[in-house]
């Protein structure tokens, strides 16, 4: 067994399990190229979408949680092991999302149906090639869900601590799912409703990224019920607060940081709580800029037209209200640790990640 030690430098984290995700893909490739070289090269695409890029956030929350438990009867590595598996959720999430948005690019590079559907056009294939790429895609993002499930059970891990961490597991793959069927509701209908933004904060992204992490680490250790509390109040309100970084950032962040092109959530009509803060400002002072925000969002595609947008926003103090916000939820969320049986060492890691994952410096 590996002693906890060794584990303890949070930065050594994502290394550790970039290993296992990539010792996983290694088991299973001579198995799919058995199948058909199709289905390798296929699969393929996963393989490197899922070990090119990413920052292994929601592994280090769910170690941190385990570490929290101060217990010793898991295998570090095998609890590694377990909650890699996350990153598997996280991929399917993000190609699926990359579908619905027809997104071009992520991580700075072509997103897995654009880059499955040039493949297709460069081979001189039969059929339409963007319907080829997203079909392609769908089917990986279904597969990075059904290897989410492969990864965590494959764990060697105690099967009453597998069995405790099922409740977090199953919730957590219903909320991101509900959490997406939401947003593009939200979307289609145009809800400007503040409370239904901040629902899609939730369950889209901040409970999948801090909220069940921290709880699933936490059931793999055995943790008690006070301890789990503690960590979903600390989750909610630092992943929420992590979401709505994400929303400064899909309108005002660089594109050379985010990957994406620049106001990309105007241009796919995303109705976050910046785009309601700053409704809610024009309707009060300036109803010819709010027709124009919402004329404007999910039609705009012109870098001069989503550049005026942007700075409509910004002049209505949307983004201050909500980096405001973003301070409360970090402080709040912090709180709820206080009275938690936590370690020194765990609640300064816990500190670290939460101030990291808000300011969006992982």
């Amino acid at each position: 067994m590996t002693s906890l030690d060794t584990h303890h430098d949070l930065s050594a984290v994502p290394g550790l399990v970039q290993d296992h995700l990539a010792a996983f893909f290694a088991a299973r490739r001579e198995r799919l190229a058995e199948m058909d070289d199709h289905v390798a090269d296929a699969t393929g695409l996963l393989e490197e979408f899922v070990l090119g890029g990413g920052k292994r956030i929601r592994p280090l929350f769910a170690w941190v949680g385990w570490l929290g438990t101060r217990s010793s009867t898991e295998d570090p590595d095998a609890v590694l092991e377990a909650v890699s598996s996350l990153e598997f959720i996280q991929a399917c999430a993000l190609i699926h999302d990359d579908i619905i948005d027809s997104s071009a690019t992520r991580r700075g590079r072509p997103t897995v149906h654009r880059t499955a559907g040039e493949r297709h056009r460069n081979a001189g294939w039969a059929g339409d090639s963007d319907h080829f790429g997203v079909s392609t895609a769908t089917l990986l993002g279904d597969l990075a869900l059904a290897w989410s499930d492969e990864m965590l059970l494959g764990a060697e891990l105690p099967p009453e601590r597998l069995r405790a961490a099922m409740d977090p597991w199953w919730a957590m793959r219903t909320e991101v799912i509900a959490g997406q069927m939401l947003d593009i509701y939200v979307e289609s209908s145009r809800d400007e409703r503040m409370e239904v933004a901040e629902k899609i904060n939730r369950y889209k992204s901040a409970a999948y990224t801090i909220e069940r992490p921290l709880h699933l680490g936490a059931a793999l250790g055995g943790a008690s019920p006070d301890l789990i509390s503690a960590y979903r109040g600390f989750g909610h309100d630092i992943g929420i607060a992590f979401q709505l970084r994400d929303d400064l950032l899909g309108v005002f962040g660089d594109p050379e940081v985010t990957g994406k092109p620049a106001g990309d959530d105007l241009r796919e009509g995303k109705r976050t709580v910046l785009v309601a803060e700053a409704l809610r400002h024009l309707d009060a002072h300036d109803p010819e800029g709010a027709e124009q925000l919402r004329r404007g969002i999910g039609t705009v595609t012109s870098p001069a037209d989503i550049a005026a947008l942007t700075d409509l926003i910004r002049s209505t103090g949307a983004p201050e209200k909500v980096e405001h916000r973003i301070s409360e939820l970090t402080a709040s969320g912090l709180a709820e640790l206080d009275a938690a049986d936590i370690t020194p060492a765990v609640l300064s890691m816990l500190h670290d990640l939460a101030v990291r994952s808000t300011a969006r410096r992982m």
